[in-house]
């Protein structure tokens, strides 16, 4: 009779697959526990199934971590002990223990986890998960947990052939030949890694976003009038311009709804843009631009503002609306593409080509603006959102940059954490202020603020602020803002503050698992409720009436724009 065992035994490649699937009975137990750290709560609320992701590869991580535990305590202090092993009945019992209550107490975690989602979705005004609806967590998880180890143990495997072959080859000790072989298989996975997946990743991204750079979304046409880029009037293109171009000259209020909204007579606001197409390299394109602004009679204007995009090219309609509604049209605004991907993986790819391509927009606008004959130039005003605040800052070393190169106003909104000068402005930000909402230099340029409450951005705001005006627009609940690798490995002041007015005070830090939290958080920072997340909603007119209000603005003229920013916005997504 062919038994089981000895049908495994004749199959080697089935051995290898059924070791694959054992487990080490200390990987589970801290396997079990990074899981259980996992389901405690971060920034934003999360589903069952983004959870399962982040438990697993948190599982998949603390069992590696509890092999190379028990193998370096079985190496220093076991392996000479006297007691050790004990005796198999009693270690057959600490397995099963193990066995039992770590599956146990993942099952157990879940129900207070659903009831801490409940908690930060009722900070942003959501509905939270059931109970029962989230134990659905432990199925993903443990899957995505088991494909990390058989994938890890296939490496390890593959080190093991590599030591086998220079030991038989030539006559290597075996630790010695288990270096190499790490050596070998370690530089081989990067090359792989560097060289075909990531390569090949950027390569499938480009053929997936290039075509919806060149589609025109439904019901966006050509501008007819001048004073946009795209126009037939135009030196650019309307083809040329890319999706997200073709939004911005196409989107915004006219001369007419202007003229009705304020009851006085307005002018056409200028919207001045280059896409990718439009031109063969960086230096066209800005030719492109001083060419569109001269030919749009940009100098003219009461205000000129240099808008740094995001990956996409995308400007966030609500802040130039809300801007050329407050100036009744006596604007210009003026914008450049400079990729097609979205954000996060412009930002990965190559976070230079952002900073370079903010640095370039800025430093060739404002030359062109500091030539103007002073007394009648426009007032100068830059504008960042999400990696378009990472571009723009690309411009300037440090902060008296800013107020030396004649900005009016500089409104920053949702700063991803590489930042560097709001990285540098937070590490010096004046002693007993949260980095959550820090004050630098007792406000006398630059300030903070959440946009979770208009009242907040207005305090922010209060006189005296006399001179350039930079503001920083950061949620609490911002994964953007707050993610960084530095979450591995040391706990943030972020973090070891009281929370601020969208984030639970349940949160805690743990290394590695935080890190993981927040970095999956990244991926619903735009679908977070408005005002919440990295949605900033209404609140860059706030942030705009901070910086920049007309002569004479009220608080009963913000909110009507805001009312007319609801009835005709529409939100596009970077």
């Amino acid at each position: 009779m062919i038994t089981p065992a000895t049908g495994l035994r004749r199959h080697p490649l089935l051995v290898w697959a059924w070791r694959l699937l054992r487990l080490h009975f200390v990987g589970v137990a801290f396997g079990a526990l990074l899981f259980c750290l996992s389901l405690t709560p971060s920034l934003l609320p999360r589903d069952w199934m983004f959870q399962g992701l982040i438990g697993g590869i948190n599982a998949a991580i603390g069992y590696a971590l509890g092999v190379a535990v028990a193998a370096v305590v079985d190496r220093l202090v076991l392996r000479n002990a006297a007691w050790w092993p004990p005796s198999p009945a009693l270690l057959w019992a600490l397995k099963a223990v193990v066995v039992i209550v770590a599956p146990l107490a993942c099952v157990l975690m879940l129900i207070p986890a659903a009831a801490w989602q409940r908690q930060v979705s009722a900070l942003m005004d959501l509905p939270g998960p059931t109970t029962a609806g989230y134990l659905r967590t432990l199925l993903v998880a443990a899957a995505v947990a088991a494909a990390l180890v058989a994938a890890a143990r296939v490496i390890l495997d593959a080190i093991k052939l590599v030591a086998r072959m220079l030991i038989r080859r030539w006559r290597l000790h075996s630790e010695v030949a288990m270096f190499i072989g790490t050596a070998i298989v370690v530089v081989l996975l990067v090359a792989l890694f560097n060289g075909v997946l990531v390569r090949g990743f950027f390569v499938g991204a480009n053929a997936m976003f290039e075509p919806r750079n060149s589609a025109t979304d439904p019901g966006v046409t050509q501008p007819h009038i001048p004073q946009r880029s795209g126009s037939p009037a135009s030196l650019v293109d309307w083809d040329s311009l890319g999706r997200q171009g073709r939004n911005f000259v196409a989107g915004g209020p006219h001369v007419d709804e202007l003229s009705r909204l304020n009851g006085a007579p307005a002018r056409e606001p200028i919207r001045v843009y280059a896409g990718l197409h439009s031109a063969d390299d960086d230096t066209e394109r800005m030719a492109l631009l001083i060419g569109e602004l001269e030919r749009t009679g940009a100098a003219e204007r009461q205000l000129l503002v240099i808008v740094p995009t995001t990956g996409t090219g995308w400007v966030n309609p609500m802040a130039a609306d809300a801007l050329e509604m407050m100036y009744n049209g006596d604007t210009a605004l003026v914008a450049v593409q400079y990729s097609y991907l979205p954000s996060w993986i412009s930002f990965l790819g190559d976070e230079q080509k952002s900073l370079a391509a903010g640095r370039m927009l800025i430093e060739t606008v404002r030359s062109w603006w500091s030539r103007l004959p002073a007394g009648h130039r426009p007032k100068l005003a830059l504008y960042g959102e999400s990696l378009g605040a990472l571009a723009g800052q690309g411009a300037f070393s440090w902060l008296p940059e800013i107020t030396d190169s004649g900005f009016d106003a500089v409104l920053w909104v949702g700063p991803p954490n590489a930042s560097r000068l709001w990285h540098e402005l937070l590490a010096r930000r004046d002693p007993g202020t949260p980095a959550e909402q820090p004050r630098y230099d007792n406000g006398r340029t630059v300030r903070f603020s959440t946009a979770a409450d208009p009242a907040a951005i207005a305090a922010t705001a209060a006189p005296p602020w006399p001179g350039t005006r930079v503001l920083f627009l950061q949620h609490p609940s911002d994964p953007v803002v707050w993610w960084s690798p530095d979450l591995l490995f040391s706990e943030p002041d972020w973090l070891a503050e009281p929370p601020g007015a969208d984030r639970t005070a349940s949160m805690r830090w743990y290394p590695i698992v935080t890190f993981w939290q927040v970095a999956f958080d990244i991926t619903n920072g735009e679908a977070a409720p408005p005002r919440h997340g990295h949605n900033y909603g209404d609140g860059v007119l706030d942030g705009w009436v901070a910086v920049l209000a007309p002569e004479g603005w009220s608080a009963a003229d913000t909110e009507r724009l805001r009312a007319a920013l609801h009835d005709d916005a529409v939100m596009a997504v970077p």
